[in-house]
């Protein structure tokens, strides 16, 4: 009986693959995070509160959405 040998075929890390990921990857955390402060500077317009809590708010669930995208995408193997 024959044993399955691992394949060999597997392809360096090209770094300018790696570049493009974690590029792409920081662009994707930047827009979610500008998305969520100006829907939140939007809303405080709205209320026309002086505390711009919906600011705050939504700038804080953007950085965690961010953070939360960023180690999904991770944590995924290629």
């Amino acid at each position: 009986m024959e044993k399955n040998k691992p394949e060999k075929n597997k392809e360096k890390s090209n770094p300018l693959n790696t570049y493009a990921r974690y590029s792409s990857l920081a662009f994707q955390m930047m827009a979610i995070v500008l998305l969520f402060v100006y829907g939140g500077f939007k809303l405080d317009q709205w209320t026309e509160w002086t505390f711009p809590l919906f600011k705050l708010l939504l700038s804080l669930i953007g950085v965690i959405l961010a953070i939360y995208f960023a180690i999904k995408d991770f944590i995924k193997k290629p």
